[in-house]
C-alpha cells in the first residue's frame, strides 16, 4: 500500500476507485466496503483509493470537541496496510479545506488529482462547504465529469455505524468480547515503554508503564484485563492495569502491564498491547500484601484463560 500525506501528493498513471471516510478501527463493517473497493478496482483495471483525513474534522470544525477515537491515525495505517488496498491519503483537514465547495472538491480533488472511474460511497455522504452536498448532486457531478457513482446500502451504512458505536461502548463498559467481534480482532493499544513507581517489581509483578500519546484515542473502562504482546517476534501473555492505583495513594490513570514469564528491559520501547478480556474492576486493597494475593489470583485467572484460548 502506497500511503500520501496530502491529496497533492498522490500521483499515478491510472483510473481509481475511490472512497471517503473515517474507517476508525478498520472493523469488521469497514473491511466489507473495503473489500467491495478492492473488486470494484480489479474488475475495471483501476487502482483502489481511500481518501481519509486527519485531523478527523470534528476536531478542527468543533473547538470543543472531545471525541475518542478507537485508532490513532499510526494504528489506521497498520491495520488498512493489511486489506489489500492500493493507496491511502491521509489528508491533512483544515479551515481551508472545508471552505471548498461540493464542485470545487469534484472537480479538483476526484477528478484532476484522482482520475476517478466510480466513487462508492454511502447513501448519508455530505461533503463540500457547510457539508451542503448529497449523493444526488454526486450523482449529477458524475454525470457531468464523466464517473460512476455505487451507493453502499442503507443496511451496511447502518452496520457500520451500529458496529462503531457498539465497539466504543463495550468497551467503556470493559465488554472486551463483544468489542473484538465486532472488530474482528483484538482492540488494541500502542504506546512507549517509561519508568514508572515501581512498585510490581518489589511485589513479585514488574510492570511495563506504558505512554500513549494520542489524547485522542480511546481509552477502555478502568481495571484488569488479560493481554498479548508480540515482542521480538514473540507472542507473550500478561495482565495489564487501567487504573490510578489507588492501594498506594495514585491519583493519575496508568496503564501498566505484567508480562507472563518475562524479563526483558523494555524502557523506551513502542509495543502494541492486545486486550483480550476483562478481568475485574480495579480496587482499593487495605494493605499491599492483600494487593499482592490478588494478583496472584489475576495470574491464575490468566493462567486458565490461556488453557483454551485461540488468537483471533
Amino acid at each position: 500500500m502506497r500511503i500520501f500525506h496530502s491529496i497533492e501528493a498522490f500521483q499515478s498513471q491510472r483510473k481509481t476507485i475511490v472512497t471517503i471516510g473515517t474507517f476508525d478501527g478498520v472493523h469488521v463493517g469497514h473491511r466489507k466496503i473495503i473489500e467491495k473497493l478492492i473488486a470494484n478496482a480489479l474488475a475495471n483495471d483501476c487502482e483502489s483509493l481511500i481518501l481519509t483525513f486527519f485531523p478527523h474534522p470534528r476536531m478542527v470544525l468543533q473547538e470543543q470537541s472531545e471525541i475518542q477515537l478507537l485508532n490513532t491515525i499510526q494504528e489506521r495505517t497498520a491495520l488498512l496496510e493489511k486489506t489489500g488496498l492500493e493507496h491511502l491519503i491521509i489528508h491533512p483537514f483544515d479551515k481551508d479545506f472545508s471552505r471548498l465547495s461540493a464542485e470545487e472538491f469534484v472537480k479538483k480533488v476526484l477528478v484532476d488529482c484522482f482520475k476517478i472511474e466510480k466513487i462508492i460511497i454511502g447513501h448519508d455522504h455530505r461533503f463540500g462547504r457547510n457539508r451542503t452536498a448529497d449523493i444526488h448532486d454526486l450523482i449529477e457531478f458524475g454525470e457531468k465529469y464523466g464517473f460512476d457513482v455505487e451507493q453502499i446500502s442503507a443496511q451496511e451504512i447502518q452496520e457500520v455505524s451500529v458496529s462503531s458505536t457498539k465497539i466504543r461502548n463495550a468497551l467503556e463498559e470493559g465488554q472486551i468480547l463483544l468489542a473484538n467481534e465486532y472488530l474482528g480482532q483484538p482492540y488494541f493499544l500502542t504506546g512507549t515503554v517509561q519508568k514508572g513507581k515501581q512498585l510490581g517489581r518489589t511485589i513479585g509483578f514488574p510492570t511495563a508503564n506504558l505512554n500513549i500519546e494520542a489524547n485522542y484515542k480511546l481509552i477502555p473502562k478502568k481495571g484488569v484485563y488479560i493481554v498479548s504482546s508480540t515482542i521480538d517476534q514473540k507472542l507473550v501473555y500478561g495482565l495489564m492495569n487501567i487504573g490510578t492505583n489507588p492501594t498506594v495513594g495514585g491519583n493519575t490513570i496508568a496503564i501498566e502491564v505484567y508480562y507472563l514469564d518475562f524479563n526483558q528491559d523494555l524502557y523506551n520501547q513502542k509495543i502494541q498491547v492486545n486486550l483480550l478480556d476483562y478481568i475485574r474492576e480495579e480496587q482499593k486493597f487495605a494493605s499491599v500484601d492483600l494487593l499482592k494475593f490478588q494478583l496472584e489470583a489475576d495470574k491464575k485467572t490468566l493462567i486458565d484463560f490461556l488453557e483454551n484460548y485461540q488468537e483471533l
